[in-house]
């Protein structure tokens, strides 16, 4: 094995260092091994080892014909049947969140 003697430096937002160091103490893994690991997966795989994509907004209303924006309420409408759903303060709880 290779010694580890070169360095990466990255800037990122504070937080989002904060949250991931969180996360892998829990697990017991440095910084530094996982920065190696994704290196090498970028080697093997010869690309990024996730995908990366532009989420698609929401499509508004006029931009939808009528079968389209009736399929879509049918299927929530089945949710909502089916009891899969959230409630009001988690649904805002979660708008709030990004999710």
């Amino acid at each position: 094995m290779a010694a580890k003697t070169a360095n990466v430096l990255a800037r990122v937002e504070p937080d989002v260092k904060e949250q991931a160091e969180a996360i892998m103490a829990k697990l017991g893994v440095p910084a530094s091994t996982v920065i190696n690991m994704l290196y090498k997966q970028i080697i093997m795989t010869r690309s990024i080892p996730f995908a990366l994509s532009v989420p698609s907004a929401p499509i508004a209303r006029d931009e939808m014909d009528t079968a389209t924006f009736n399929a879509m309420m049918e299927e929530g409408l089945s949710q909502a049947k089916a009891g899969h759903g959230y409630s009001l303060d988690e649904a805002f709880n979660l708008l709030h969140k990004g999710v």
